[in-house]
Formats: C-alpha cells, sequence, structure tokens
C-alpha cells in the first residue's frame, strides 16, 4: 500500500462520504483499515498509512468482536496533534461483510472483510474439486452481500480442467467459474474486471490453493510470499498469516485472507438459499410453505430427487449446511433457546405423566 494512495483510489465513493459526513463536526477524519491486529489496526488516511489504536469508546460501545474495525473497514479516526497514535472512534455502517461463525461454542461472528463488492471463491484442481466445501463457501459468499465467483487455479497440475469445471459449474448455477493458471498468468485478466472503478475483492478458499500466487500475478510482482508445492500431493502450503488489503497498480484493490480450516456459518440462511438456486425454486412447489424436504407429504424437492432431475448429493449437502445455520442461531437467538428448552419441558413432563399412568418406572 503507497502512502501517497488517496482514498478515492481506495473505494472512498460518494456512499461513504455521506456516511462520514455527520462525523466531520468532532474533527474526526476518514481512513481504510488495511490490517486488523488485536488492539489496533493500520489504516490508510489523507496523510497516508498509519498505525491506530481503538478508542476506549469504540471498545465499550462494541457489543461483540463484529463490532470493531475488520479488514476493508471505513472509520472515522481522531489524530490530534500531540497523540502517540490516532484513535479509531466509530467503524462506519457495512455495505457487505464476509463473516464467519465461531467453530466452537460462543456465538461470536468473526468479520473476514469487510465493505466488499466480489468474493473470489479459490479453489485448487490439482486433484478433483472438494464441491461440498465449494457449495459451502458459496453460501458464505452470497450471504455477505457480495457477488461470488469461483475461481479454479492449477489448471496446469490437472487431469481434466474441463472436466473439474463442468462440475464445478454444476454446483455453481448462477455464478461465474473462472480457470487460470496463476503461475503464468493464463487467465487471470478476467479477474481484473471484478475490481475495475475502485471495487474492492476479497480472496477465500483452504490453505494450498494459491491465493497468494494469484495477488502476485494481479499485482505483476513477487508481493506475497509462496512456498513450493509438495510432489507428494501437488499442494501449496499457505504462507499468508493475515488478512490484508492490497492496492493493485491497474486500479481496485484485493483483500488476501490465509487459507481456512473451517468457514462456519452464521446462522442465516439467505446465501444457503442462493447457492442452492434449483433447490429454492422447487420448493416453492412443495404442499407445504414450510417444507422442510425431508418427510412431508407433497414435497417437490424430494420429487426432484427421486426423478433424477436434483442429485441427491446436493439435498443433502444442502441440508447439512441447514442445521448447521440453525444450530448457529441457537448459540445466539435467546428466544430459539427459550423455545427448545420449553419444547424438551413438555415432552419430559409428558414422559413422566405417561409413566406414572402406566405405573412403569
Amino acid at each position: 500500500m503507497s502512502d501517497s494512495s488517496t482514498l478515492e483510489e481506495l473505494g472512498f465513493s460518494p456512499r461513504w462520504q455521506a456516511l462520514f459526513e455527520p462525523h466531520l463536526a468532532r474533527s474526526l477524519t476518514p481512513a481504510r483499515v488495511i490490517r486488523s491486529d488485536r488492539g489496533s489496526a493500520l489504516i490508510a488516511t489523507p496523510a497516508g498509512v498509519v498505525r491506530a489504536r481503538l478508542s476506549a469508546r469504540l471498545l465499550k460501545s462494541a457489543k461483540g468482536p463484529a463490532d470493531l474495525p475488520a479488514v476493508g473497514d471505513w472509520v472515522a479516526v481522531l489524530a490530534p496533534e500531540g497523540l502517540d497514535a490516532p484513535l479509531i472512534e466509530v467503524v462506519l455502517g457495512r455495505a457487505s461483510a464476509i463473516t464467519r461463525g465461531d467453530p466452537g461454542r460462543t456465538s461470536d461472528v468473526q468479520v473476514l472483510a469487510a465493505n466488499i463488492d466480489t468474493v473470489f471463491v479459490v479453489h485448487p484442481i490439482a486433484g478433483p474439486p472438494n464441491l461440498r466445501r465449494i457449495e459451502r463457501e458459496l453460501s458464505v459468499a452470497w450471504e455477505s452481500g457480495a457477488v461470488p465467483v469461483v475461481v479454479l487455479t492449477k489448471v496446469d497440475l490437472s487431469a481434466d480442467p474441463e472436466a473439474a469445471r463442468s462440475a464445478v459449474e454444476s454446483i455453481a448455477p448462477g455464478t461465474e467459474v473462472l480457470a487460470m493458471n496463476a503461475l503464468t498468468g493464463e487467465g487471470v485478466a478476467p479477474l481484473l474486471a471484478y475490481v475495475s472503478g475502485h471495487r474492492t475483492a476479497v480472496l477465500i478458499g483452504p490453505s494450498g490453493a494459491g491465493k497468494s500466487t494469484l495477488v502476485n500475478a494481479l499485482l505483476g510482482e513477487q508481493r506475497q510470499a509462496t512456498r513450493e508445492v509438495r510432489v507428494s500431493d501437488g499442494r501449496g502450503r499457505h504462507m499468508t498469516v493475515a488478512r490484508e488489503l492490497i492496492q493493485l497498480p491497474a486500479g481496485g484493490v484485493l483483500i488476501d485472507t490465509p487459507g481456512l480450516r473451517e468457514l462456519g456459518l452464521t446462522g442465516s440462511e439467505g446465501g444457503i438459499s442462493a447457492a442452492f438456486p434449483e433447490i429454492e425454486l422447487a420448493s416453492r412447489s412443495c404442499r407445504f410453505r414450510d417444507c422442510a424436504h425431508t418427510d412431508e407429504p407433497g414435497c417437490a424437492v424430494r420429487t426432484a430427487v427421486e426423478s433424477g432431475v436434483l442429485p441427491p448429493e446436493r439435498l443433502a449437502s444442502y441440508h447439512k449446511l441447514v442445521r448447521e445455520a440453525h444450530v448457529a442461531t441457537k448459540k445466539t437467538d435467546v428466544r430459539v433457546r427459550a423455545e427448545e428448552d420449553r419444547k424438551w419441558k413438555i415432552i419430559r413432563k409428558a414422559a413422566r405423566n405417561f409413566y406414572k399412568q402406566t405405573g412403569r418406572s
């Protein structure tokens, strides 16, 4: 990131200017988060790139980690003379954000990147593509409010690139699927159209997918560190250790992310519906509006499976993601937890009454 980069080059559009307007009275300065670390952030301001701290006001008002600055956020900064480091006072309302749920027991939501226009779902095809993982990542990408694009890398190591691409296209309806060799730059150029006009894209995918190599190809230089591909399985090992905003010389912004072992859902089913549009379409013909597509009579989705129109593994993947979203919802929704507790209290009470009436112990 160049110190001479203007905020407009980083995407500071009239929309953000309007959102920032109320903070001018407090003499705050607009900035964009380049990299977020615990308790501080590297930010791009009109005066250049500086390290900033989170203000006590912001920390006190935050209800959780998702309310704190993330890479790509636009923030309002207090930077009076004599202050050791600028203070981030406000995080402007996000236009979009790619998030993941905590894979543990907490209900925290982690913001991977904010204010993005495109999500590049990067997946290597040195071996057969992991279709179930791509479905999960597309669900998360659609949920972000940005447009997903599947980017298949390492086509030079694929036994049948066209077959791999066709397989991915079959589970990504409505999503563009691009195949490329980032090492040689072959097929990389179409990605630039998604970041033209000072737009922002984020790269997500597993470790060794070639995200850093892709960034280097788009930059035209060896900016991101990479490692050699293992001979045993043709996979590289990831080198990116933190999410970082990178300005492209031709215009636009990329956010690189470390490889994610797990991308947990956050509870909403909107992204899942968008990633499985054929199931959403078929469900409109189900007898019951709240059909779960399991054993209900008149289920048009199961009819589509039985007739061979819808692959059974596609419906199984959909069910798995919906169940996970429901579990995530129960972590955060007090009302759902209360209803669940009430249901089991009724069941236990009915069971006790049954055994009492029948004399069973």
